[in-house]
C-alpha cells in the first residue's frame, strides 16, 4: 500500500506502509509411548491395506488374513489414538456455552464435563477388559489366535485413555477448572 507524506518543504514524499507479523515458534514434537505405538501400528496397517490391494487387484487372488488383520488394526489404532487425543487435550467440543457463562458457572460445567468423562472412561475399561476375558474362546476366523489378543489391544488402548483422562483431569484440579491461560498449556 503506497501513500505519500509532505515534507515541510512542501515535496511529497512515498512511503510504504508495511504489516509486521510476528511467527509463532514451532512447539517442540516430544514422542510418548503411545505415539509410538499408535504410529507403528498405523503403518503396519498400511502396509497390510497395501498387501490386500496389490494381491487382489495386481495378482488377482487376494490373501485371506489381510482383510481381517486390517480391520482388527483399524480397532488398535483407533483406541491408541483416542488415548493421544486426550493427552493432547484436542478432542471436538461444543465451548460456547462455557465461554458464555460467568467464571464460577463455566468452572462447575468444566468440572462437571471432566467428572463425566473420567467416569465414561472408567466404564469403557470395565467393558474392555470383560469382553477381553469372554473372548478367550473365540477364535479369529483366518488365524487360529484368540480373539483376546484383538480385544486386549483395545483394552490396553482404553488403560491409556483412563491414563491420560486422569492427567486432564488432575490438570484441571490444580488450575480450579478455570480455563488455561495459554492454549499450548494443552499440549503436551
Amino acid at each position: 500500500m503506497n501513500s505519500q507524506t509532505t515534507k515541510g518543504n512542501g515535496q511529497a514524499e512515498p512511503y510504504v506502509v508495511a504489516i509486521h507479523l510476528e511467527e509463532e515458534a514451532e512447539p517442540e514434537i516430544r514422542f510418548r509411548i503411545d505415539d509410538v505405538i499408535a504410529f507403528t501400528l498405523f503403518w503396519i496397517l498400511g502396509s497390510v491395506t497395501f498387501l490386500q490391494f496389490f494381491s487382489r487387484y495386481v495378482l488377482n487372488d487376494s490373501i485371506a488374513w489381510t482383510e481381517e488383520i486390517g480391520r482388527y488394526l483399524l480397532m488398535w489404532v483407533t483406541f491408541f489414538g483416542a488415548a493421544i487425543v486426550f493427552r493432547r487435550r484436542t478432542h471436538i467440543a461444543v465451548e460456547v456455552l462455557v465461554e458464555m457463562l460467568p467464571p464460577r458457572a463455566a468452572r462447575v460445567l468444566r468440572f462437571a464435563a471432566d467428572v463425566i468423562t473420567l467416569l465414561f472412561v472408567c466404564l469403557l475399561v470395565w467393558f474392555a477388559w470383560n469382553l477381553t476375558q469372554r473372548m478367550g474362546i473365540q477364535r479369529m476366523t483366518v488365524i487360529d489366535v484368540s480373539m483376546s489378543v484383538v480385544y486386549g489391544g483395545i483394552f490396553v488402548g482404553c488403560l491409556l485413555m483412563l491414563w491420560r483422562a486422569s492427567e486432564a483431569f488432575l490438570t484441571n484440579a490444580r488450575r480450579g477448572w478455570a480455563a488455561p491461560d495459554n492454549t499450548n498449556q494443552l499440549i503436551d
